[in-house]
């Protein structure tokens, strides 16, 4: 006996003892009863009741700026929702730990993946053992002794959170930066650090996703400040070698759009990006003028997106103008409108691109061609060259910190049964080479299947699966099954390599992705009839996803556990309470279930910018009944609804921690069936969990023996 079939019989053995227990246990259990305190709210001439609108601290802005704690009878309920949901999974805890040590055995300390030489450098990150933070470090090129960058590991150390993100090197090689979260509300401190005097700088309130860059002369440091709501306000620029002297260079007003900065891979400007759901407008910073004002290229004209790189001297603008919904590419000059841009790839239906990459010699585009991901390089002659993969469902993205002026793509490739391969492709010649590869203990491919189906939607649709199992599986329907699915935003659930997936199969469970729509796995326009007033497609997208995985025999009612984060969460929320017949547990993580409500708060971050996705209650009376009649949170009835559990972070600004605190108090005073309704809160995270990988790996050992739970009491 291995050492895993070891663990796996001896945790089967002590969660089999438990269950009579849980049994007993979850029933005699009381859960936590919030009080009801109706509060009417009137709106557009509609009236609502909202009995637990109180679980909502009125100050709550003032908490996640530390200025003063919790309200003492919100935090007294939420530790009460933590410590019953801690006695129901009692029975649990022998599968809950077996998953965190089966996933932690299976990752090996990462091998350092060196990036190209660059500046004469060759850049890597690694894990050392034992930890689950990232190094960042380089070496010379042609030999020497490591520098290290940046050691996320010690600077993570007395922190209860700790989460770095955009850590880049200067263009000159001289200096790292990063962003950095100490409390899981995405208010970033930035940081500098001085790789020739090792001095590392720091100032707070940064925004750190795509909030930070560093000029073509590595001088200067761009960053995006967060205003009172959190929201990306203002972008400045600061000294990048001594005194920090910030200056204004920027100010987005409209709080319905998002700004975001970067630097092109030719280094020839820098940018700023200011979007929504329904416009694009980009300004330019050249690099011989880093202290310019910002050139604006197309004015933001609503229904108009737009995507600007710089290719030999010439701008390359994928849009969506005239019709081309799924993007065509077009060349301007700087500070062309829309009106002079002139053709470069004309708009081909069915073929949905997603980004694109400039070389010196060639450019990369990624897209997807009838529901599959292409790797398409293009010379500068015209001659185009496509990079293949076989498998029937995969993901492959192409690698940051490119070089520019190089031949070498560097490519991420990885699919459910494949780990992830870091594979370099010579764009002079058309060879490969697979440089690195994820390292997985006690894995062989061949032990599992990957499948791609397409389930029938009610309207006649065809929705994409991706399914993961053990390779023969019986189709007997007797198999758990977890099925996941997001379906918001036009972001797509790609067919990734998953450790926590991994190690839930290796259980007995299949493991089933829906790419319903909202997504945008068959093109914007799955995304554009999975928004707004067809948003409903995504429920019963979900539940035809789960009720052709039992027809098909894959597993049976009772036996599917529906899994959902944040807008996934509505997701979930929304298929169980259409079909609560069909699950025997929903996991909801972080989820976005109190639409209504939020929806009606002009003081959140992101409703702003969000209502072209899902309309807006407060001026239209056609959003508010539209949202009112999907709503999780509005909507739970009177039915036998499964076993649930909802997470939060009592930090988190985008999908606050009271919308799941309320959904679970409703659920439990609907339900019919005597399945427990857990809810637990982290109370020192926001949206995401930390980034080390024990915390990560303990969140979903928590999940999936959850899951267990469920299908065995089903």
């Amino acid at each position: 006996m291995n050492r895993r079939q070891f663990l796996v019989s001896a945790s089967a053995a002590a969660f089999m003892s438990g269950l009579p227990v849980f049994a007993a246990q979850a029933g005699a259990l009381n859960p936590p009863l919030p009080a009801i305190r109706p509060k009417r709210i009137e709106q557009l001439g509609r009236v609502r009741i909202d009995n637990y609108a109180w679980l909502r601290d009125p100050n709550y802005s003032a908490f996640l700026k530390g200025e003063r704690p919790l309200d003492p009878e919100i935090e007294a309920h939420l530790n009460a929702e933590n410590a019953y949901a801690d006695q129901v999974m009692i029975a649990a805890q022998a599968w809950e730990g077996t998953f965190a040590v089966n996933m932690m055995a299976m990752t090996a300390a990462s091998d350092p993946i060196p990036s190209a030489p660059k500046g004469g450098f060759i850049y890597y990150t690694y894990i050392r053992p034992g930890e689950d933070h990232l190094v960042h470090a380089r070496k010379p090129a042609g030999g020497g002794d490591e520098q290290v960058l940046l050691d996320e590991q010690a600077r993570s150390r007395g922190q209860s959170y700790y989460r770095v993100i955009e850590a880049q090197v200067s263009p000159d090689h001289s200096l790292f930066v990063w962003a950095e979260d100490l409390k899981g509300s995405d208010r970033h401190r930035i940081c500098v650090h001085d790789l020739k005097t090792g001095d590392i700088r720091s100032w707070e309130d940064g925004y750190g996703w795509s909030g930070l860059t560093i000029s073509s002369d590595s001088q200067w440091v761009f960053w995006i400040w967060r205003d009172q709501y959190g929201r990306p306000a203002k972008v400045y620029r600061a000294n990048a070698r001594g005194p920090v002297a910030q200056a204004l260079i920027y100010e987005e007003k409209d709080p319905a759009l998002f700004v975001s900065i970067g630097r092109m891979a030719s280094d020839a400007y820098n940018f700023i990006h200011i979007s929504g759901p329904d416009v694009d407008e980009w300004r330019l910073i050249p690099a011989d003028a880093p202290t310019a004002q910002p050139q604006l290229m197309q004015a933001r004209t609503v229904g108009l997106h737009y995507e600007v790189c710089d290719w030999n001297g010439r701008l390359v603008i994928t849009t969506d103008a005239d019709g081309a919904v799924d993007g065509k590419l077009m060349t301007a000059l700087p500070g062309q409108s829309a009106t002079d841009w002139q053709p470069l790839r004309p708009y081909a239906p069915g073929t949905h691109i997603l980004s694109v990459t400039p070389f010196k010699d060639h450019m990369v585009i990624r897209q997807r061609r009838d529901g599959k991901l292409e790797i398409v390089v293009v010379a500068k002659d015209g001659q185009t060259a496509n990079v293949a993969f076989d498998e029937p469902a995969y993901d492959v993205t192409v690698a940051e910190g490119q070089v520019f002026d190089g031949h070498i793509l560097r490519l991420i490739y990885q699919s459910p049964r494949t780990p992830p391969q870091h594979i370099d492709y010579d764009m002079a010649t058309g060879t490969q080479t697979v440089v690195v590869r994820q390292t997985i203990a006690n894995f062989d491919p061949a032990n599992y299947e990957v499948r791609r189906l397409m389930a029938p939607a009610p309207d006649g649709e065809t929705v994409p699966l991706t399914v993961l199992m053990p390779t023969g599986t019986k189709l007997n329907g007797q198999s758990p099954l977890l099925i996941y699915g997001y379906g918001a935003y036009g972001l797509s659930s790609e067919a990734e390599f998953s450790i926590p997936a991994l190690a839930l199969v290796n259980e007995g469970f299949i493991y089933a992705i829906a790419h319903v729509r909202g997504g945008s796995e068959k093109g914007r326009n799955w995304f554009l009839n999975g928004r707004r007033f067809k948003k409903a497609n995504s429920f019963t997208d979900f539940n035809a996803c789960a009720d052709y995985l039992i027809k098909h025999k894959y597993t049976r009612k009772r036996k599917i556990v529906a899994y959902g984060l944040s807008a996934g969460g509505l997701l979930v929320g929304g298929a169980m309470n259409l079909r609560p017949d069909l699950y025997a547990g929903v996991i909801a993580q972080v989820p976005f279930v109190d639409m209504l409500n939020t929806m009606s708060d002009d003081t959140h971050p992101l409703v702003p910018a969000f209502r072209p996705d899902w309309g807006d209650p407060l001026a239209d009376p056609v959003a508010y009944d539209y949202i009112a009649s999907i709503s999780p949170y509005e909507n739970v009835r009177k039915a036998a609804y499964p076993m649930v559990l909802a997470t939060a972070g009592v930090r988190d600004d985008r999908v606050s921690y009271w919308e799941a605190a309320k959904w679970v108090a409703n659920l439990r005073v609907h339900t019919t069936s005597d399945k427990p309704i857990l809810f637990k809160i982290n109370m020192t995270a926001g949206h995401q969990s930390a980034s080390g990988l024990s915390d990560i790996y303990a969140q979903m050992a928590t999940f999936w023996a959850f899951a267990q739970l469920s299908v065995y009491d089903a």
